[in-house]
């Protein structure tokens, strides 16, 4: 890739799906096929319980009307990680929603009255909503044949009880390691479930052509992994299986891997091929598609005296809801992640993905870090305090080094692998963190800062591969060929410039194909874990290159020199050092004819692909790498920090400031700050007012059916809106790149919310000297710690106000 001057590397190119502000990007929403059917899914009023009879014949009298099915119509089971999930209930319901019955229609219309007509006979069951309660002895069991479902090789689970899968993670002697502590924090932090509320509610449409291929146009994240997974669910040949990815309208995590494509799929497959719809609404999307999990989070920690990590002990707990899903190997991520980017000699960690009778939980931008953070970042400033340090200093006393330290799983860091430490450094700086906080003008309000760091990689199998292809064309330009998902992270933009810098050729030269097939595009793992830039790049680059070897065979045969006397820029093939002997690249694209009418070469084609370098498994008693190498193929390093202001009266939290800082290069500031600053007021929001409401203690029984999510929409589930954006970001990527990274970047997606839970959380520590373990920060939640721990403060703002009204 050279080290001359870059010309579209690092800079500010305006992103290539404009479709999207013009109005002509094309959404699963928007498909349409002759002869279309509709379904309306029936969900279950019950969190458990038994189907005792589904009479739908009301239903079928309803015009338009063609079929009705129920789980007996579909008996086997699907999955990710774990064959868990039921096509439609069978037998018993396992969560308030769980799909009963299947209403087909010629309109959707027709099919909701059918479906408003249905009756079912249920039998209630016991039923657990909580991690606490599905973990006792006696607890009701969501999934009794556990013991038979298939599952993933590295995939625990314990029949007889609600673990879906259990990690373990063992480094050094815990015993030993506390014996060596001086001071010891320990504590138990818990976030709520909440929801990815991705703007596009779930849609999926299928039909079977009459040579058995099956196509499903759908809103995912990754179309090749939805091929693989309804291939290994269903029994069908890959190769009969055709996957189209549209424009995807935010995913978070909650696109990825196998949605309800299965039952379309199915569907069309009984009704001899015919298209069918799924389309769910807003509401609906939270009953029928998977959330966030909840998290109990339980560390102890201990440290010496003079500031060292010693032995850090950990219990964490995953909500699953009623399916595994990608939650099992969250769970995984998060054991074998432990403690954040610290070096710890001593470890002892276990963490489980727990069944409960609530809807299905899956992926979550961050994968479990920002939810793991929230608690490592809140325990990292205790101890700092414990022991009278500063805890931007407390964190550089343990922070990883590169090429030095080991991480919980005995990974050695490789020398290039970032600058966590610089990053630190610079989030303190940019946040004056040694200048404290203006007091406000109102005595009712105060301010402080928080800080908060970070590491992730993709969690990703080490044959996670990925491939690429490049066309020339005759007019010079190139039709770039990538099987990666784009639902707004602007990863083909950053591919796209790849393309221009390497050939030469501005960015409007290269076409990306927004609708992707999978025959038509080359392969790649799943578009989740920020890999899409590194592993899609890498596997671009090794395409370029295949490219220009081909350009340097032809271009050498035209001037009679050597292949390496070729060079490639500004979209012509030159002799180096002889600027007059040039051609260029539309000349080549179809084979070059010379004078005599004797033709060079033929249509021009670059693939590449790219898999990582020893990515490796871990040991599944200890969490230990199998042999010297990487859990991913890379880490991103950075730091985030907030000041904020708390009104004493009310509890409410303003984010006044907000700072971000990442190791990596940025290929496009431009769409990386927009990433930065999504993330972060996503990650916020998460922080102040996120939750997914059940009635777990009978609170609203007689008002809301037992088991019920109570906010499944936006006048209850509340998100940011642009007044609750901070007004003042800094943004800072600090240019330290890997050497294997295209052009030095990693990825940043995730990356950029994983630090507010915990950033804020510490502020707000730093401002009433509370700290606050369980999420969200809400304005009542302040109120009451305040009246529990500090109430003079409470008293103060409202004496002051008395006297000044």
């Amino acid at each position: 890739m050279g080290s001359k001057e870059l010309k579209y590397i690092g800079k500010r190119i305006p992103r290539v799906d404009v479709d999207k502000v013009l109005g002509d990007a094309e959404y699963a929403y928007d498909f349409e096929l002759p002869g279309m059917l509709w379904v309306k899914l029936v969900g279950a009023p019950h969190p458990h319980a038994k189907i005792i009879k589904i009479d739908y014949s009301d239903a079928l009298k309803v015009p338009g009307v063609v079929r009705v099915f129920t789980g007996e119509d579909f008996p086997f089971k699907v999955g990710i990680y774990a064959a868990d999930r039921d096509v439609l209930a069978r037998e018993k319901t396992l969560y308030y929603g769980h799909p009963v019955a299947a209403v087909v229609a010629e309109s959707l219309e027709a099919a909701e009255e059918a479906a408003s007509k249905i009756v079912v006979e249920y039998e209630p069951l016991p039923y657990v909503l909580t991690i606490e309660d599905a973990l006792k002895d006696n607890a009701p069991l969501v999934h009794e044949n556990l013991a038979e479902y298939k599952h993933a090789p590295f995939i625990y689970p314990k029949p007889g009880t609600n673990i879906a899968h259990h990690t373990k993670l063992r480094k050094g002697n815990i015993e030993d390691g506390f014996a060596k502590a001086d001071i010891v924090v320990e504590n138990s932090y818990k976030e709520p479930m909440i929801s990815h509320y991705y703007l596009e509610p779930w849609t999926g449409i299928a039909r079977v052509k009459k040579d058995g291929t099956i196509e499903v146009w759908s809103s995912h994240q990754s179309p090749f992994a939805v091929r693989n997974l309804l291939a290994l669910s269903l029994g069908v040949p890959i190769t009969k299986l055709v996957v189209h990815h549209l424009r995807t309208g935010g995913g978070f995590g909650g696109k990825a891997g196998l949605l309800l494509e299965h039952i379309p799929v199915l569907i069309s497959m009984k009704l001899g091929g015919r298209p069918v719809k799924l389309r769910l609404t807003a509401r609906e999307n939270f009953f029928f598609m998977a959330q966030r999990a909840g998290y109990l989070i339980k560390m102890k920690t201990g440290v010496t005296a003079n500031g060292k990590l010693v032995a850090h002990y950990g219990e964490y707990y995953l909500d699953a809801g009623a399916y595994a899903d990608y939650t099992v190997n969250i769970a995984r991520a998060v054991g074998l992640t432990a403690f954040g980017p610290y070096e710890i000699p001593n470890i002892h960690v276990d963490s489980y993905a727990v069944y409960t009778n609530k809807v299905p939980t899956t992926a979550f931008r961050g994968f479990g870090m920002q939810e793991l953070f929230f608690a490592v970042e809140s325990q990292m400033d205790e101890l700092a305090h414990k022991l009278g340090m500063d805890p931007v200093e407390f964190r550089l006393k343990n922070v990883f080094v590169p090429g030095k330290s080991r991480t919980a799983i005995n990974e050695l860091l490789r020398k290039d692998a970032g600058a966590p430490a610089q990053a630190i450094k610079e989030a303190a700086k940019l946040i004056e963190w040694n200048t404290p906080s203006e007091k406000p003008r109102e005595p009712w309000k105060i301010r402080a800062k928080g800080f908060a760091a970070f590491w992730k990689g993709p969690f990703q199998p080490p044959n996670a591969t990925s491939s690429a292809i490049v066309k020339l064309n005759e007019d010079g330009g190139v039709d770039l060929l990538i099987g990666t998902g784009e639902m707004g992270q602007g990863t083909t933009t950053g591919l796209v410039q790849i393309v221009a810098e390497e050939l030469g050729i501005p960015p409007e030269k290269i076409r990306v194909a927004p609708i992707r097939s999978t025959d038509m595009v080359p392969y790649t793992w799943q578009t989740v874990g920020s890999r899409g830039l590194f592993t899609d790049g890498q596997a671009l680059v090794n395409a370029l290159n295949d490219l220009k070897r081909k350009i340097r065979a032809v271009a050498s045969k035209i001037f009679n020199v050597e292949e390496y006397e070729i060079e490639i820029g500004d979209g012509k093939a030159c002799v180096k050092g002889e600027p007059e002997k040039c051609v260029e690249l539309k000349d080549l694209a179809l084979g070059y004819m010379q004078p005599t009418g004797i033709t060079i070469g033929g249509p021009l084609i670059g693939a590449g692909a790219h898999v990582p370098e020893r990515n490796v498994l871990t040991h599944p008693e200890t969490g230990q790498i199998l042999e010297e190498g990487h859990l991913a193929p890379f880490y991103t390093f950075g730091a985030g920090a907030v000041e904020i202001e708390i009104n004493l009266l009310t509890g409410d939290i303003r984010v006044l400031k907000v700072v971000s800082v990442f190791d990596t290069p940025a290929l496009n500031p431009g769409l990386a700050e927009g990433q930065v600053i999504g993330g972060a007021v996503m990650g916020i929001n998460i922080a102040l007012r996120e939750k997914l409401l059940f009635d777990v203690k009978g609170e609203y029984k007689g008002l809301f059916p037992e088991g019920m999510l109570l906010n499944p929409c936006l006048s209850n589930y509340i998100v940011s809106r642009a007044a609750d954006v901070p007004k003042d970001f800094k943004i800072k990527f600090l240019g330290v790149g890997q050497s294997d990274a295209p052009y030095g970047a990693k990825g940043i997606g995730e990356l950029a919310m994983l630090a507010w839970p915990a950033a804020i959380a510490n502020a707000v520590y730093n401002a009433l000297k509370i700290r606050i373990t369980e999420l969200p920060l809400s304005p009542d939640k302040i109120i009451d710690e305040i009246k529990k721990k500090r109430p003079e403060l409470l008293e103060e703002a409202e004496k002051f106000l008395e006297l000044n009204l």
